[in-house]
């Protein structure tokens, strides 16, 4: 006896078929990537690909195109609950911009094999868990387009600048937003 009548698995086969693939990483990233694996390259000692604090001007321009396509496809492809879904204003919280880049380029890996996979599927479920504590309770607003400023702000602000110090990481990743 059939687990599925045959009519229900052709409906399900036909679903399979629509899914929608993985963004693919900017061509500039990609030619990038390939430059730092020869051992020869200038670029061999460059910054990795999802550091993007780290990143030339050049190469963080496609970034934010690109992760927002990955943050539309996650949310698309696994978000059901509302606490689940990446908001619209993932590049003004530097930590989720840090983490939805390293999630994007270990996708890539994690299909090697299906174990990689797996695994790669219990990182996002942690990456889930992280988002939901670094947004609070503000993440309910961001999600239906109502970004704040970071609650810790204030907090934040008491703290002096140190000598030599630049802050300018918070800017790039906020001139990512647009």
């Amino acid at each position: 006896m059939a687990f599925w009548p045959d009519a229900e698995l052709f409906e399900t086969t036909e679903t399979l078929t629509h899914f929608e693939p993985f963004p693919e990483p900017p061509a500039l990233i990609l030619e990038y990537i390939a430059e730092r694996s020869t051992e020869e390259s200038v670029a061999a000692d460059g910054p990795v690909p999802w550091d993007i604090g780290a990143l030339s001007a050049e190469l963080i321009k496609p970034m934010p195109a690109w992760l927002d396509s990955v943050c539309r496809w996650l949310n698309r492809t696994y978000a059901w609950q509302p606490q689940d879904v990446i908001p619209p204003c993932w590049a003004k919280h530097e930590g989720l911009a840090y983490e939805i880049a390293a999630l994007a380029f270990a996708k890539g890996d994690a299909y090697a094999e299906a174990g990689s996979s797996v695994i790669w599927h219990e990182q996002y479920d942690r990456f889930l868990t992280r988002m939901n504590k670094t947004l609070g309770k503000a993440g309910d607003e961001c999600r239906v387009g109502k970004h704040d400023e970071r609650p810790a702000r204030f907090q934040l602000a008491a703290w002096p600048t140190a000598k030599g110090e630049e802050t300018g990481s918070v800017g790039q990743i906020e001139e990512m937003a647009g």
